[in-house]
């Protein structure tokens, strides 16, 4: 069998970019989204693309179910990539947001994130493979990175990359004495053709973050890139 791929939070934009760039070379794909119907015909648009690529729904912050959907996926072949680039856009305000709310986010971009490379982490010692991260400006503590976050009502994704960049940096250097590469794009601007870019203001080309993604682990030596 194939190695796969797991996309973990595709959507249009860079996952899908990713996708296409793996399965390109070779690679299994398979993709992980919440809504089922979305997940399905995104896998079947891949396979008209000549991509080897299956959709598996899963709530990504539920880590039972992300375990049921790893073992699922392991058995199509094993998993040699994560790449994990699970989004959620929701609002908070930080002086009202319920206790359920603010779980939420480590919930998704910590616990989510973590469970599918503890799931998946006999695949990839094995593979000597790799977990890749889509990363976000907003996780910078910078008073003016703040303030835009507050702006745009997106304190929410503000923490859990600001919680994921931290896990990154933790997990690469826990994997390292297993040959298990860990690599992170953080964006620092909005990305054509997704929801943000509905005004045309998106400037940063999927294709190319993609890009970016597949050298990180061909070459499997930066840690953290910005790419804007």
């Amino acid at each position: 069998m194939k190695s796969v791929v797991l996309v973990c939070g595709h959507g249009p934009g860079i996952s899908d970019s990713v996708a296409r760039t793996f399965g390109r070379a070779g690679h299994s794909i398979a993709i992980v989204a919440r809504n089922a119907k979305r997940v399905a015909d995104d896998a079947a648009a891949l396979v008209k693309a000549g991509i080897d690529a299956k959709g598996f729904p899963c709530d990504l912050s539920d880590p039972e179910a992300v375990k049921k959907m790893v073992a699922e996926v392991q058995t199509h072949g094993p998993i040699a990539v994560v790449h994990f680039n699970a989004y959620t856009g929701g609002g908070i305000d930080l002086l009202t947001a319920s206790t359920a709310e603010l779980r939420s986010v480590y919930d998704l971009f910590v616990v989510g994130f973590l469970t599918v490379v503890q799931a998946a982490r006999a695949d990839l010692e094995a593979a000597k493979g790799a977990v890749l991260v889509t990363g976000g400006g907003f996780c910078y503590y910078e008073p003016k990175v703040d303030a835009m976050a507050t702006q745009y009502n997106s304190a929410a994704v503000a923490l859990g990359k600001a919680a994921q960049h931290k896990t990154v940096g933790l997990l690469a250097a826990r994997l390292k004495p297993l040959n298990i590469y860990v690599g992170e794009v953080v964006v620092m601007g909005v990305v054509k053709g997704t929801a943000f870019d509905a005004h045309g203001t998106g400037t940063i080309d999927p294709n190319a973050v993609a890009a970016k993604f597949y050298d990180l682990a061909k070459q499997r030596t930066e840690l953290t890139v910005n790419f804007s």
